[in-house]
């Protein structure tokens, strides 16, 4: 078993550039050139740490569905960076991971930015093993209107 204790490349750029909202700003846009499909939605972190990541997604039209709702999609990839950018911090830099797939629920429509949470709890990773990341989207208003389930692969670094 591998303990989570050393502190990965990209948690150490986020302690580097979170202190300022320009810092977060580049920590952003960093993220969307290793993930090119969330470049739309512009996504601004609020928290990365080991176990949590909180990233928020401001109501645009450019984002809108057919009723002016936040659309289902970018809601969706809201989440899978949610938990990608959680899993990434919180493994060990001798692991890596990859998407398998997502179980999730539209509860209510967004008419305002949502937030999404995902929380990682786990402290010991064996080389290869299928975790499943909970998040939970939730409104400006607080009501939460999506719940998802992203399923990551962590297997032992080719490296």
């Amino acid at each position: 078993m591998t303990q989570t204790n050393a502190v990965g490349p990209t948690l150490r750029t986020w302690q580097k550039r979170s202190g300022s909202r320009f810092g977060r700003w580049l920590f952003g846009r960093m993220v969307c050139r290793r993930a090119p499909y969330v470049r739309s939605l512009k996504p601004r972190f609020l928290e990365v740490r080991p176990a949590l990541c909180k990233v928020a997604l401001v109501n645009r039209k450019r984002l809108h569905d057919s009723k002016g709702a936040v659309h289902a999609q970018a809601i969706g990839n809201l989440c899978e960076v949610a938990a990608g950018m959680v899993t990434d911090v919180t493994i060990p830099p001798t692991l890596t991971w990859t998407t398998r797939g997502m179980t999730i629920e539209y509860l209510r429509r967004a008419h305002t930015g949502v937030t999404a949470t995902a929380r990682l709890d786990k402290s010991e990773w064996s080389d290869a093993q299928n975790v499943g990341v909970p998040v939970s989207v939730v409104d400006d208003n607080g009501a939460e209107v999506v719940r998802a389930v992203i399923s990551i692969n962590v297997s032992a670094s080719k490296d």
